[in-house]
């Protein structure tokens, strides 16, 4: 089978003849005479596009010698086809695999970072560097002279060079899997290394590389960025969220820090304030509680009981350790709702184990994570409704005065 996109990655329309019609994981599918849709492999993503007007879906190939296989939404049931390849996804593809060979040789250039993995997607490319210690400094020194690279408009070559040539050409990389004819890429100079993807005929046309992002992970850097119209893409968006933010801050691009650190600064005073607001609410409401409940205390321990649907986890504990600051005061509280949750807690002077109790009440809730000391446990984590919560509470009220 001829890879027409081998000798022009421009082809938008061709025609072939169908060898065989098979299917692939339980999906019809074509082998033909020619092909300009490219497989997915090297890191690039396969083209979309149309046989006969029907939507191809995947295009699948073992290696370069293997036949390409076509799946598409339904069978062709015909002795030849007219396909058409969506452009639009084929000339990004194209940008983003000549704009990795440019960034991947400045970065070599520029700061003596190779990149070591390469991966394109609708919604993410990224190459993986053999450094976890790249600067942001270093980056703008590599995306520099990438896009000087691309101002320059070189030409870019892609062919099979003989064996002779290709044994005198100075190659970035080539893959221990390639076999037969080695097909090489030439940045106009810049960069030579073997590929088998589709690329722009001139670097002009990658039009932009702009680093968008950078992770350290595994002793590696892993690169993400944009290029052409998925840069001007990024750009646009992140400059009308500017724009908004600048509206909604009422001030300019260059006092944005200003404004927020002081916003983050009122934040964190304002957070101080509420804290102690509601540690004062939790004392009034801790009392409150207390009160009523040892007007009703038949012996010495006062046992409290009380649910919230409002409250929170840190919410309930700082109201349990207001509570056993009373003597002999055991507290038995819960949130009830999509997160539910049951704290137990008991006076110091108390030789309750709060533990046990929890355990049998997250059981009858259907959880099991919580733990805790014995003189304050708790756990949850489960939808709980109002009056589940209440029996729960009820019953270990029971087992305690029964104890």
């Amino acid at each position: 089978m001829s890879r027409l996109y081998y000798d022009n990655a421009y082809l938008r329309e061709f025609s072939a003849m169908v060898l065989e019609q098979t299917t692939h994981e339980g999906l019809p599918a074509v082998v033909l005479s020619d092909s300009a849709f490219y497989p997915t492999s090297g890191g690039q993503p396969n083209d979309l596009g149309t046989l006969n007007g029907v939507a191809v879906l995947d295009v699948v190939t073992a290696g370069d010698t293997e036949p390409v296989l076509h799946i598409t939404g339904q069978p062709l049931g015909a002795d030849s086809v007219q396909g058409v390849i969506d452009w639009g996804r084929r000339f990004d593809h194209m940008q983003h695999h000549t704009g990795q060979h440019i960034l991947t040789r400045a970065f070599i250039n520029a700061v003596e970072a190779p990149t070591v993995s390469f991966h394109l997607s609708e919604n993410s490319v990224t190459i993986d560097l053999d450094r976890a210690d790249v600067t942001p400094v270093e980056v703008d020194a590599a995306e520099d002279l990438a896009n000087h690279i691309i101002a320059e408009n070189r030409p870019v070559r892609a062919w099979f060079p003989s064996p002779d040539e290709l044994a005198a050409l100075q190659l970035r990389k080539i893959s221990d899997k390639v076999t037969g004819a080695v097909r090489v890429i030439d940045i106009g100079g810049f960069d030579v290394t073997a590929c088998g993807g589709t690329h722009v005929a001139h670097t002009g046309e990658v039009g932009l590389i702009k680093v968008i992002r950078l992770d350290s992970t595994k002793g590696k850097t892993r690169v993400e960025f944009r290029c052409g119209q998925r840069a001007l893409e990024d750009y646009r968006a992140k400059n009308t969220l500017l724009h908004n933010l600048m509206a909604q801050l009422t001030t300019g691009v260059e006092q944005i820090p200003d404004v927020i650190e002081k916003m983050r600064e009122e934040n964190k005073a304002l957070n101080r304030i509420l804290r102690a607001t509601q540690e004062e609410l939790m004392g009034y409401q801790a009392e409150r509680l207390w009160q009523a409940a040892s007007n009703q205390a038949s012996g010495e321990m006062v046992i409290v009981s009380w649910i919230s649907e409002s409250l929170t986890p840190r919410d309930l504990q700082q109201l349990a350790n207001q509570l056993v600051a009373h003597p002999q005061t055991v507290a038995l509280l819960g949130i009830y709702g999509d997160a539910g949750h049951l704290l137990l807690a008991r006076s110091a002077e108390l030789e309750l184990d709060m533990v046990p109790l929890l355990k049998q009440g997250l059981s009858s809730l259907g959880s099991q994570k919580g733990g805790g000391r014995p003189n304050l446990a708790q756990g949850g984590g489960v939808p709980v409704t109002e009056s589940q919560l209440q029996a729960v509470l009820t019953s270990i009220e029971g087992a305690i005065r029964g104890a």
